[in-house]
């Protein structure tokens, strides 16, 4: 399954038996999630570009998988004993894909910290247990794209020509950084380091650092088994979906 995606670079993990359930009860729903996936292209520029809601990138993802039949979901749960509730829980999944034999949940972790792993396998794990879903879906930045994000912004910055962060924040609409990202840049332009070396380092390393949601972390977490047995697909977004 998904070769096309394992041509493209694409991390892929299949977990407890969710190759077999998606190939047999859902393959169309395997095929739409592969073309999304596909789809997704990032300008390299958006790497640099930040705001005050979800990233550009994760958005168009979103929107595919939207116009797919991928809505998002709040999975609801009571408990009650004789007349009396006793527990009471929800579970918001960010795109549920419903069919006949059952249903998929899908989770994107772009750039998130990396205990969000833990949540979101372990609500796969408690709906799977409820039979609410058959199979859940995590998706994330693979393990090329996290190794290649300082090449990859160093080169963005070279392209524009950039010398200061004044420059990128009026042209990227760059979120302003703080006194002392901008202090630690600087630090290393007085040492005769280019600027676009001084600012893809510090910025790769706050932005999206070995604690942020990659593949490796989240290798960690299937290799301990985290959200077992709940069938799972994980996915890591590869370098080839920069555009640069």
């Amino acid at each position: 399954m998904f070769e096309k995606l394992r041509e493209r670079g694409f991390d892929i993990a299949i977990r407890n038996h969710a190759g077999a359930i998606l190939s047999v009860d859902f393959p169309e729903i395997a095929d739409e999630l592969e073309a999304a996936l596909l789809s997704v292209s990032i300008p390299a520029e958006e790497l640099i570009k930040s705001g005050g809601g979800e990233a550009q990138s994760t958005q168009r993802l979103r929107r595919a998988l939207y116009d797919a039949g991928w809505p998002k979901h709040n999975f609801s749960f009571r408990l009650i004993v004789d007349g009396v509730e006793t527990v009471a829980n929800s579970h918001e999944i960010d795109h549920v894909r419903r069919a006949g034999g059952g249903t998929v949940a899908c989770e994107i972790e772009w750039n998130n910290k990396d205990p969000f792993y833990d949540r979101d396998l372990e609500n796969f794990q408690r709906l799977h247990a409820q039979s609410a879903i058959s199979v859940g879906v995590l998706i994330t930045r693979g393990a090329s794209l996290q190794d290649g994000l300082l090449g990859m912004v160093e080169r963005c910055i070279q392209k524009h020509g950039f010398i200061d962060e004044a420059e990128m924040v009026a042209t990227l609409e760059m979120k302003d950084r703080t006194t002392r990202q901008r202090q630690s840049v600087q630090r290393l332009v007085d040492q005769q380091v280019p600027f676009a070396h001084a600012f893809a380092r510090h910025f790769v390393s706050d932005k999206f650092g070995q604690a942020t949601t990659h593949w490796r972390k989240l290798e960690d977490r299937i290799n301990r088994g985290v959200g077992n047995p709940c069938p799972l697909l994980l996915i890591g977004l590869p370098a080839s979906v920069i555009v640069e």
